[in-house]
Protein backbone atom coordinates (compact mmCIF):
# COMPACT_ATOMS: atom_id res chain seq x y z
CA UNK A 1 0.00 0.00 0.00
CA UNK A 2 1.51 3.53 -1.08
CA UNK A 3 1.47 6.15 0.86
CA UNK A 4 -0.59 8.15 -2.24
CA UNK A 5 -3.43 5.46 -0.80
CA UNK A 6 -2.69 6.65 2.66
CA UNK A 7 -2.91 10.46 1.19
CA UNK A 8 -6.34 9.86 -0.45
CA UNK A 9 -7.97 8.27 2.72
CA UNK A 10 -6.62 11.70 4.37
CA UNK A 11 -8.16 13.38 1.62
CA UNK A 12 -11.58 11.90 1.55
CA UNK A 13 -12.07 12.24 5.02
CA UNK A 14 -11.02 16.19 4.91
CA UNK A 15 -13.05 16.57 1.71
CA UNK A 16 -16.17 18.22 2.59
CA UNK A 17 -17.87 18.70 6.50
CA UNK A 18 -18.15 15.19 8.13
CA UNK A 19 -18.96 17.13 11.52
CA UNK A 20 -22.48 17.93 9.53
CA UNK A 21 -23.05 14.27 9.13
CA UNK A 22 -22.25 13.41 12.77
CA UNK A 23 -24.81 15.57 14.00
CA UNK A 24 -27.50 12.91 12.93
CA UNK A 25 -25.03 10.28 15.09
CA UNK A 26 -24.60 11.83 18.59
CA UNK A 27 -27.57 10.04 20.21
CA UNK A 28 -26.88 6.78 19.09
CA UNK A 29 -22.99 7.44 19.82
CA UNK A 30 -23.95 8.32 23.48
CA UNK A 31 -25.98 5.03 24.08
CA UNK A 32 -23.67 2.99 22.39
CA UNK A 33 -20.99 4.39 25.20
CA UNK A 34 -23.49 3.67 27.90
CA UNK A 35 -22.69 -0.08 27.19
CA UNK A 36 -18.93 0.02 27.40
CA UNK A 37 -18.09 -0.23 31.35
CA UNK A 38 -16.38 2.86 31.27
CA UNK A 39 -15.11 4.00 34.41
CA UNK A 40 -13.56 7.09 36.19
CA UNK A 41 -9.96 7.85 34.75
CA UNK A 42 -9.97 4.84 32.29
CA UNK A 43 -7.62 5.42 29.72
CA UNK A 44 -9.51 5.42 26.11
CA UNK A 45 -8.02 5.82 22.89
CA UNK A 46 -10.95 7.08 20.31
CA UNK A 47 -9.64 5.75 16.98
CA UNK A 48 -11.04 7.41 13.92
CA UNK A 49 -13.03 9.70 16.50
CA UNK A 50 -13.97 12.51 13.73
CA UNK A 51 -14.67 15.39 16.19
CA UNK A 52 -15.82 13.09 19.53
CA UNK A 53 -19.25 11.47 18.63
CA UNK A 54 -18.04 8.33 21.35
CA UNK A 55 -15.10 10.40 22.61
CA UNK A 56 -17.55 13.08 24.37
CA UNK A 57 -19.82 10.65 26.00
CA UNK A 58 -16.43 8.60 27.18
CA UNK A 59 -14.97 11.42 28.44
CA UNK A 60 -18.37 12.80 30.21
CA UNK A 61 -18.33 8.87 32.03
CA UNK A 62 -14.86 10.30 33.89
CA UNK A 63 -12.30 8.69 31.08
CA UNK A 64 -9.23 10.06 30.07
CA UNK A 65 -9.90 10.21 26.23
CA UNK A 66 -7.45 10.50 23.29
CA UNK A 67 -9.31 10.65 20.01
CA UNK A 68 -6.87 10.30 16.94
CA UNK A 69 -8.18 11.07 13.28
CA UNK A 70 -6.70 10.84 10.41
CA UNK A 71 -9.02 14.09 8.98
CA UNK A 72 -6.70 17.32 10.65
CA UNK A 73 -10.39 19.37 10.11
CA UNK A 74 -11.97 17.03 12.84
CA UNK A 75 -9.17 17.21 14.91
CA UNK A 76 -9.57 20.76 15.32
CA UNK A 77 -13.23 20.47 15.17
CA UNK A 78 -13.05 18.08 18.22
CA UNK A 79 -10.30 20.14 19.78
CA UNK A 80 -12.91 23.13 19.76
CA UNK A 81 -15.83 21.28 21.04
CA UNK A 82 -13.42 20.20 23.68
CA UNK A 83 -13.01 23.53 24.74
CA UNK A 84 -16.66 25.17 25.09
CA UNK A 85 -17.70 21.88 26.89
CA UNK A 86 -14.90 22.31 29.24
CA UNK A 87 -13.44 19.02 28.95
CA UNK A 88 -10.02 18.67 29.99
CA UNK A 89 -9.85 15.08 30.04
CA UNK A 90 -10.77 15.10 26.30
CA UNK A 91 -8.21 15.93 23.50
CA UNK A 92 -8.10 14.94 19.62
CA UNK A 93 -4.72 14.53 18.07
CA UNK A 94 -4.40 13.68 14.20
CA UNK A 95 -2.77 10.15 12.90
CA UNK A 96 -3.53 7.18 10.85
CA UNK A 97 -4.53 3.97 12.17
CA UNK A 98 -2.22 1.99 10.19
CA UNK A 99 0.60 3.57 12.03
CA UNK A 100 0.61 5.33 15.36
CA UNK A 101 4.12 6.14 15.94
CA UNK A 102 2.77 8.78 18.71
CA UNK A 103 1.59 6.16 21.10
CA UNK A 104 3.14 3.68 23.65
CA UNK A 105 2.82 0.10 23.56
CA UNK A 106 0.10 -1.03 26.37
CA UNK A 107 -0.79 2.84 27.25
CA UNK A 108 -4.76 2.38 26.80
CA UNK A 109 -7.18 0.34 28.84
CA UNK A 110 -9.95 0.71 25.96
CA UNK A 111 -9.81 1.16 21.96
CA UNK A 112 -13.00 2.08 20.78
CA UNK A 113 -13.27 2.54 17.06
CA UNK A 114 -17.16 3.58 15.89
CA UNK A 115 -16.96 3.07 12.16
CA UNK A 116 -13.40 4.75 11.57
CA UNK A 117 -10.34 2.83 11.49
CA UNK A 118 -12.24 0.27 8.93
CA UNK A 119 -12.01 3.01 6.96
CA UNK A 120 -8.05 2.85 6.57
CA UNK A 121 -6.14 1.12 4.43
CA UNK A 122 -4.03 -1.92 5.71
CA UNK A 123 -6.54 -3.55 7.71
CA UNK A 124 -4.16 -5.79 9.61
CA UNK A 125 -1.65 -2.86 10.51
CA UNK A 126 -4.79 -1.65 11.88
CA UNK A 127 -5.45 -4.53 13.92
CA UNK A 128 -1.57 -4.52 14.91
CA UNK A 129 -1.39 -1.31 16.34
CA UNK A 130 -5.07 -1.58 17.97
CA UNK A 131 -3.29 -4.57 19.75
CA UNK A 132 0.02 -2.52 20.71
CA UNK A 133 -1.63 0.03 21.86
CA UNK A 134 -3.83 -1.68 24.29
CA UNK A 135 -2.66 -2.97 27.75
CA UNK A 136 -3.13 -6.60 28.93
CA UNK A 137 -6.14 -7.68 30.46
CA UNK A 138 -8.04 -4.08 28.46
CA UNK A 139 -10.48 -3.90 25.54
CA UNK A 140 -10.67 -3.18 21.99
CA UNK A 141 -13.90 -2.18 20.51
CA UNK A 142 -14.99 -1.85 17.18
CA UNK A 143 -18.24 -1.05 15.19
CA UNK A 144 -17.86 -2.15 11.73
CA UNK A 145 -20.52 -1.79 8.53
CA UNK A 146 -21.44 -4.36 7.00
CA UNK A 147 -20.99 -5.90 2.99
CA UNK A 148 -24.40 -6.17 1.11
CA UNK A 149 -26.44 -5.58 4.65
CA UNK A 150 -29.69 -3.89 3.17
CA UNK A 151 -29.82 -0.97 5.84
CA UNK A 152 -28.63 2.37 5.27
CA UNK A 153 -24.61 2.63 5.43
CA UNK A 154 -23.94 -0.28 3.27
CA UNK A 155 -26.57 1.07 0.66
CA UNK A 156 -25.28 4.28 0.72
CA UNK A 157 -21.78 2.77 -0.02
CA UNK A 158 -22.97 0.08 -2.56
CA UNK A 159 -25.32 2.93 -4.46
CA UNK A 160 -22.05 5.49 -4.55
CA UNK A 161 -19.55 2.95 -5.44
CA UNK A 162 -21.63 1.75 -8.54
CA UNK A 163 -21.13 5.54 -9.65
CA UNK A 164 -17.45 5.85 -9.28
CA UNK A 165 -14.56 4.75 -10.96
CA UNK A 166 -13.02 1.42 -9.62
CA UNK A 167 -10.58 2.04 -6.70
CA UNK A 168 -6.75 1.39 -7.03
CA UNK A 169 -5.52 -2.01 -7.65
CA UNK A 170 -4.88 -3.53 -4.57
CA UNK A 171 -7.26 -1.92 -2.28
CA UNK A 172 -9.17 -3.81 0.41
CA UNK A 173 -12.74 -2.41 0.96
CA UNK A 174 -13.50 -1.35 4.18
CA UNK A 175 -16.36 -3.24 4.14
CA UNK A 176 -14.74 -6.44 4.83
CA UNK A 177 -14.05 -4.91 8.23
CA UNK A 178 -17.77 -6.30 8.60
CA UNK A 179 -17.26 -9.91 7.75
CA UNK A 180 -16.61 -11.88 11.50
CA UNK A 181 -13.67 -14.10 9.49
CA UNK A 182 -11.88 -11.24 8.46
CA UNK A 183 -12.04 -9.97 11.89
CA UNK A 184 -10.66 -13.17 13.63
CA UNK A 185 -8.03 -13.51 10.66
CA UNK A 186 -6.65 -9.79 11.40
CA UNK A 187 -6.65 -10.00 15.18
CA UNK A 188 -5.42 -13.57 14.64
CA UNK A 189 -2.43 -12.30 13.07
CA UNK A 190 -1.59 -9.42 15.72
CA UNK A 191 -1.78 -12.50 18.46
CA UNK A 192 -5.48 -12.45 19.17
CA UNK A 193 -6.48 -15.86 19.74
CA UNK A 194 -10.11 -16.49 18.17
CA UNK A 195 -11.76 -16.99 21.71
CA UNK A 196 -10.52 -13.52 22.77
CA UNK A 197 -12.97 -12.15 20.02
CA UNK A 198 -16.64 -11.88 19.89
CA UNK A 199 -18.92 -10.35 17.23
CA UNK A 200 -22.46 -9.39 17.55
CA UNK A 201 -24.99 -7.84 15.19
CA UNK A 202 -26.27 -4.25 16.78
CA UNK A 203 -27.98 -1.16 15.37
CA UNK A 204 -27.15 2.04 15.43
CA UNK A 205 -29.65 4.83 14.61
CA UNK A 206 -28.88 8.40 12.19
CA UNK A 207 -31.52 10.80 13.51
CA UNK A 208 -31.85 14.26 11.43
CA UNK A 209 -33.63 17.12 11.58
CA UNK A 210 -35.22 17.50 8.43
CA UNK A 211 -36.94 15.39 5.45
CA UNK A 212 -34.93 12.14 4.09
CA UNK A 213 -34.35 14.53 1.12
CA UNK A 214 -32.39 17.19 2.64
CA UNK A 215 -30.62 14.48 4.60
CA UNK A 216 -29.12 13.40 0.96
CA UNK A 217 -28.67 16.78 0.47
CA UNK A 218 -26.30 16.75 3.52
CA UNK A 219 -24.36 13.36 2.46
CA UNK A 220 -23.56 14.64 -0.99
CA UNK A 221 -22.55 18.27 0.08
CA UNK A 222 -20.67 17.29 3.33
CA UNK A 223 -19.70 12.87 3.45
CA UNK A 224 -16.72 12.64 1.38
CA UNK A 225 -17.56 9.15 -0.41
CA UNK A 226 -20.97 10.36 -1.58
CA UNK A 227 -19.08 14.18 -2.87
CA UNK A 228 -17.46 11.87 -4.83
CA UNK A 229 -20.10 9.54 -6.37
CA UNK A 230 -21.78 12.98 -7.57
CA UNK A 231 -18.39 14.19 -9.23
CA UNK A 232 -17.99 11.20 -10.86
CA UNK A 233 -21.82 10.92 -12.17
CA UNK A 234 -22.13 14.75 -13.00
CA UNK A 235 -18.76 13.66 -15.65
CA UNK A 236 -21.11 10.69 -16.99
CA UNK A 237 -24.89 12.84 -16.84
CA UNK A 238 -26.13 10.53 -14.64
CA UNK A 239 -26.09 13.11 -11.53
CA UNK A 240 -30.30 13.01 -11.35
CA UNK A 241 -30.34 8.98 -11.30
CA UNK A 242 -27.57 8.98 -8.76
CA UNK A 243 -29.91 11.91 -6.64
CA UNK A 244 -33.14 9.99 -7.10
CA UNK A 245 -31.65 6.70 -6.22
CA UNK A 246 -30.29 7.90 -2.87
CA UNK A 247 -33.57 9.34 -1.89
CA UNK A 248 -35.58 6.36 -2.86
CA UNK A 249 -33.54 4.73 -0.33
CA UNK A 250 -33.46 7.42 2.10
CA UNK A 251 -37.32 7.80 1.82
CA UNK A 252 -37.57 3.14 1.95
CA UNK A 253 -35.79 3.45 5.58
CA UNK A 254 -36.78 6.48 7.03
CA UNK A 255 -38.53 4.83 10.15
CA UNK A 256 -39.80 8.89 11.74
CA UNK A 257 -43.46 9.24 11.32
CA UNK A 258 -42.80 13.14 10.85
CA UNK A 259 -42.40 14.76 7.60
CA UNK A 260 -39.87 17.29 9.08
CA UNK A 261 -37.49 14.81 10.63
CA UNK A 262 -35.59 11.51 9.59
CA UNK A 263 -34.62 8.46 11.73
CA UNK A 264 -33.10 5.33 10.08
CA UNK A 265 -31.65 2.50 11.71
CA UNK A 266 -28.41 0.72 10.05
CA UNK A 267 -27.21 -2.73 11.47
CA UNK A 268 -23.23 -2.83 12.27
CA UNK A 269 -20.87 -5.52 13.41
CA UNK A 270 -19.94 -4.74 17.23
CA UNK A 271 -16.54 -6.29 17.75
CA UNK A 272 -15.05 -6.94 21.03
CA UNK A 273 -11.81 -7.71 21.62
CA UNK A 274 -10.15 -9.46 24.91
CA UNK A 275 -6.40 -8.14 24.79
Amino acid sequence: MTTNQINANQALWEKGDFTRIAESMRESGEALVQGLSITKGLRVLDLGSGDGTTAFPEAKLGAAVLGVDIARNLVEAGNKRAEAMGLTNCRFQQGDATDLRDLQDDSFDLVVSIFGAMFAPKPFDVAREMVRVTRPGGRIVMGNWIPNDPTLVAQILRISSSYSPPPPEGTISPMTWGVESNVVERFGAAGISKEQISCERDTYTFNYPSSPADFVAAFRTFYGPTMNAFEAAEKDGRADELQTELEDLFKEQNRSTSPNTTSIPATFLRVTVSR
